[in-house]
């Protein structure tokens, strides 16, 4: 049976200990949910990104832990606050 597993690193990749522990998880869905659950203690104990590994195979990463903004969320959409569409 795999195991799913959390690298957690500051921002310059240096790893560092998790502020919550983690589970052992036996499935990717069950490692993505908790670190969905945990990322604002994460990062408020010194975790800036995240990898998430099945046993010793890397399956992403880094992941940001911060917070998109709205302003970058806008601009990954191509639209901007504030504009509407109007019609000639």
């Amino acid at each position: 049976m795999s195991a799913w597993l959390w690298r957690f690193e500051k921002s310059d990749g240096t790893e560092v200990e998790p502020a919550v522990a983690p589970d052992e998880f036996t499935t990717q869905g069950d490692a993505e949910s908790w670190i969905g659950e945990y990322w604002k203690d994460l990062l408020a104990g010194g975790a800036d990104q995240v990898h998430l590994f099945e046993d010793t195979t890397k399956i992403y990463g880094p992941m940001s832990l911060h917070a998109e903004t709205a302003a970058d969320s806008e601009a990954d959409s191509g639209t901007e606050a504030g504009t509407e569409k109007t019609e000639a």
